[in-house]
């Protein structure tokens, strides 16, 4: 089976990422930098973060230009087997 016929997705295509996890020094930065490994175009200003009510969780939203269902996989791979990470979206 190809790629295409394994996603309903076109590529490339504009494609957020929702990460949450604790709210911890250098959460952010450490996301950042393997969304950066996985979508080396990705705006880091774009970013957004949200804090939880009782500030004790964050999630961070990263939009990215996806260009295939394998970048997508691999990227939440790292992303979800990062210690930090308590889900990704």
């Amino acid at each position: 089976m190809t790629e295409e016929h394994t996603t309903l997705l076109e590529f490339p295509c504009a494609f957020p990422i929702k990460i949450m996890g604790e709210a911890r020094e250098g959460f952010a930065d450490a996301m950042l930098e393997i969304v950066l490994r996985h979508a080396p175009d990705f705006a880091a200003a774009s970013m957004e973060m949200k804090a939880s009510n009782p500030g004790k969780y964050v999630s961070l939203t990263c939009t990215i230009t996806a260009v295939s269902q394998s970048q997508l996989d691999d990227l939440y791979r790292e992303i979800s087997g990062h210690t930090m990470v308590a889900m990704a979206l």
